[in-house]
């Protein structure tokens, strides 16, 4: 069972005349909230501004030892006054801390951001935040999946109905229906660990993506530009390097992130409404506190408020995506402005919400109530409708016709269901077919046909074989991960 859902704070925001993002104060993780906030961001800035001026003094420039550690002595002690009285005059965020920075290193302050434009601390930044993003919500889907997991494993062979089309099919399991969401969240995961080991960083590539800055500090030398570019990268823990940019790389990457994250999204809405349809049956129910008010005027109603909330967010997070994509879409040759504003927006938001919903669905998931009793009452009264195909099969393998035998069970199955809406008679089916000539090769089969045994196919099975092959591997691979509750800050 997980502890109690860092689903929805209660403290207030500091400032009540102020608007605060519900998903920094009610929703989000204070680690997830802590990776997109200035302090974080402004602080990767100086560390890249770092990076620079080492791998520059490395490759030759005139840059002393002093002016490095004067810069490494102010990474994280950011004058956020300053900077806010620097823009106000330059209209300009990223020279605003150049100059903060520059007036904390006065011996340094001639060689920050030699070479570079704005991209350089903020698109790179972008990547490494995102990318701490993407690691903290693969531990968060690892403890997701171990949980989906558990449930999974216990009930994987409580016979259920199937529906299709919310209509009664044919009986699966429970743990083999819950096997279907844990499967969308492992195709997240992978996507997920993908994007972490495949995301390339931007690293210095100069005003309108040509290093032609660069080449100049560097006398012309193209190997050593190239030599800073994939030190710089290495020194900030990424393998690779964009192939090529204009001033910004490529937007089609953050519209690749956010597509990962809104397929969290999708997994989790789809599992959410579906344990609202189990909890109207009254088969699933999501956890439900002592003391958890459903109505103000309904006393008696238990409502899925957590799973209605996942829902929320979701479909918050889904209609974000589409943020990065237009933004990709209309992109004005080497850059243009107009991805600022929305970036600063959508970004941190689909991390913000991708981390909520993860946490609320792990709370869910943990918690979830099997009415068992339930279950096997509707069970019992749909399995005469249930077993229809099992009939029609015995009937063709007695020598009967297919199609004409389908027909009959159309029909009988039809006037059955008739009865028992319009004129309240139990359920009838049983004893239609029993009277049908059609059927007179299986009279004698009918009642142990109508028997729960087999009716679920390979169900069990295929949790067990779904466990082994797919589930087990990536619990080896975050064993260390597993179980690691987020900040009880939260």
């Amino acid at each position: 069972m997980q502890e109690e859902p860092r689903a929805e704070k209660t403290e207030a925001p500091a400032s009540e005349a102020a608007y605060v993002s519900p998903l920094v104060s009610r929703y989000a993780s204070s680690e997830m909230s802590a990776i997109f906030s200035p302090e974080r961001r402004i602080g990767t800035w100086r560390r890249l501004w770092l990076a620079l001026a080492e791998v520059e003094q490395e490759l030759g420039l005139a840059i002393t030892d002093e002016q490095i550690a004067e810069m490494r002595e102010h990474l994280d002690d950011v004058d956020f006054e300053a900077a806010r009285e620097y823009e106000a005059q330059l209209r300009h965020d990223v020279m605003a801390h150049v100059h903060a920075f520059g007036d904390q290193c006065p011996m340094a302050k001639p060689i920050i951001h030699l070479g570079a434009t704005s991209c350089f601390v903020t698109d790179n930044a972008d990547l490494i935040l995102m990318r701490e993003g993407l690691q903290l919500l693969r531990v968060r889907m690892a403890n997701l999946i171990d949980v989906l997991t558990h449930f999974m494993s216990r009930y994987r062979d409580v016979v259920t109905i199937g529906f299709t089309h919310f209509q009664p099919a044919q009986p699966t399991t429970v743990g083999k229906r819950s096997s279907l969401w844990l499967y969308d969240f492992v195709l997240d995961y992978w996507e997920i660990s993908r994007l972490i080991d495949a995301l390339p960083m931007r690293s210095a590539k100069g005003t309108t993506g040509t290093q032609a800055s660069f080449l100049e500090l560097f006398e012309g030398s193209s190997a050593k530009v190239r030599d800073l570019e994939h030190r710089v990268a290495e020194r900030m823990g990424f393998a690779t390097t964009v192939p090529v940019s204009g001033q910004t790389y490529t937007r089609k990457l953050d519209s690749m992130l956010l597509n990962a994250l809104g397929g969290i999204g999708q997994s989790a809405a789809k599992m959410a409404n579906d344990i609202r349809l189990l909890q109207h049956l009254q088969e699933v129910e999501e956890p439900h506190g002592e003391h958890q008010v459903g109505s103000s005027a309904m006393p008696h109603k238990r409502n899925p408020m957590r799973c209605e909330r996942i829902c929320s967010l979701s479909r918050h997070l889904i209609a974000n995506t589409l943020n990065p994509a237009m933004t990709a879409a209309t992109q004005w040759l080497e850059r243009t402005l107009d991805d600022s504003a929305g970036r600063r927006i959508a970004i941190p938001e689909a991390f913000l919400a991708a981390d909520a919903i993860v946490l609320l669905v792990t709370n869910v998931a943990g918690g979830l109530i099997v009415n068992r009793r339930a279950i096997a009452q509707r069970l019992r009264d749909e399995m005469p409708f249930l077993t229809c195909e099992r009939l029609l099969m015995a009937a063709v393998r007695a020598g009967g016709d297919r199609q004409h035998l389908h027909e009959r069970l159309r029909l009988h199955a039809w006037q059955a269901r008739k009865g028992m809406v319009e004129l309240g008679f139990d359920n009838d089916l049983i004893d239609r077919i029993k009277q049908d000539p059609a059927f007179a090769a299986i009279h004698r089969q009918v009642d142990e046909l109508l028997l729960p045994k087999g009716m679920a196919g390979r169900c069990a099975r295929q949790v067990d074989e779904f466990l082994r092959t797919t589930v087990r591997p990536i619990l080896a691979r975050e064993a260390d991960t597993i179980g690691i509750p987020p900040s009880p800050s939260v």
